[in-house]
């Protein structure tokens, strides 16, 4: 399947390399379309029709405030489109290419090391369950796809999306904390970044038993313990809870 890609940003970007096959762009500034072309082995048009011509999907990876626009620019009938317009509804995809078949997907910026998390929004009708079903193994293979209702959407995107960024803030605080005590700055972020995948895989095998994990790694008394008690006293849980409300799109 011919993936084309209009515009070629750190979303867009992070999709074609991790595809790791030709993909055919357009971009605004055309050198940035030729610099992504030439990563990935694909092609950079000079127009947006001409990458809606070529490809079977064309993924939307321009500013959302660019919608109207950009459907305006190339004959959308019969295409199929996939959405990665952030917060725009489907309402408003549907309505943009009411002549082409629409799906919307809520990607991260790990999709570029096979590592993301997609969440592909639950079609309506026959034809976006068929291009959703079409899409989903090749999504699958810059990472997993969670299908959610649409209603859904808001509350998983600044999280989902936004988790790269989170980590790293975390990543950043520890690194810069064992730097301070002594250790050299590639061994910290060796140890912390290291170790922060398999914690995670390990809560999913288990279930989401947050409390369990806890349990078996803490020892009464000993550092885990008084490390937890500290991200307590810094009010980490709250500080999340307000990122969270923070980041959901209203």
């Amino acid at each position: 399947m011919q993936i084309g890609l209009l515009g070629a940003g750190n979303l867009a970007r992070a999709l074609a390399l991790g595809l790791g096959e030709p993909v055919a762009i357009y971009d605004p500034i055309l050198e940035r379309a030729q610099e992504l072309a030439a990563q990935t082995g694909g092609k950079a048009y000079s127009s947006t029709q001409a990458v809606s011509e070529v490809a079977d999907v064309t993924v939307l990876c321009h500013k959302p405030a660019q919608l109207e626009s950009v459907a305006e620019s190339f004959d959308h009938h019969g295409r199929q489109i996939l959405s990665a317009l952030g917060a725009t509804p489907l309402e408003a995809l549907r309505e943009a290419y009411p002549h082409a078949t629409v799906t919307r997907i809520m990607p991260n910026i790990a999709m570029e090391v096979g590592a993301s998390l997609t969440i592909l929004c639950a079609p309506f009708g026959e034809q976006e369950r068929a291009l959703a079903d079409q899409l989903t193994p090749i999504l699958e293979r810059v990472g997993r796809v969670v299908e959610l209702d649409e209603a859904m959407l808001p509350l998983a995107q600044g999280v989902s999306g936004g988790m790269p960024a989170y980590v790293a803030l975390i990543v950043e605080a520890y690194v810069d904390a064992l730097v301070r005590q002594g250790m050299p700055q590639e061994i910290a972020l060796d140890v912390v970044a290291g170790s922060i995948p398999g914690s995670a895989e390990l809560i999913v095998a288990r279930g989401g038993d947050t409390l369990g994990v806890r349990r078996q790694v803490t020892s009464p008394g000993g550092t885990t313990a008084k490390a937890i008690r500290a991200l307590d006293a810094g009010g980490v849980r709250e500080a999340i809870a307000n990122a969270v409300d923070a980041s959901i799109i209203r």
